[in-house]
């Protein structure tokens, strides 16, 4: 059975912003790197994979993840995957972090998802739409307010 974790954003939260957001996200990847488990991280767009391989690589040597964009790097990938639209991932993962506006059919192949509810109201939305489409697969769903983290 899948699970899944949906971070409520809120407006005064640093993860309101792009920047704050991927520096969350890169802390996400290594903890659950560190836990041993193999990522797809499911960009919105292209730009933004690219935004997250770089900080990846960005990270401090004693953090450094393998990470390869989809259809780089070996064809099984690596630990950590980031794909965009429709490029799928390489091999049995075990995470799935949801930055895409939809909800991806593959969701259920990975035992834990993580997505995001932005304070937009648009992108809150697009959110709840998602939630409704994770929960009809049959993912159990729960929720955080990022706020409530340790930053």
């Amino acid at each position: 059975m899948s699970h899944g974790t949906f971070y409520i954003i809120s407006e005064d939260a640093p993860e309101n912003s792009k920047s704050g957001l991927l520096r969350f996200i890169s802390n996400l990847v290594i903890s659950h790197y560190q836990q041993g488990k193999k990522i797809f991280i499911l960009a919105d767009c292209r730009a933004q994979a690219e935004k997250i391989d770089e900080l990846l690589w960005q990270l401090n040597p004693n953090n450094f993840i393998p990470h390869n964009l989809v259809g780089e790097g070996a064809r099984t990938g690596s630990i950590v995957e980031i794909g965009w639209g429709d490029l799928h991932y390489s091999g049995h993962r075990n995470l799935l972090i949801n930055l895409a506006q939809h909800a991806p059919a593959f969701a259920v192949s990975f035992s834990q998802m993580i997505d995001f509810v932005p304070c937009e109201e648009k992108s809150k939305q697009q959110a709840r739409e998602r939630y409704k489409m994770y929960r009809q697969a049959g993912i159990v769903l729960n929720t955080v307010d990022i706020s409530t983290l340790t930053h």
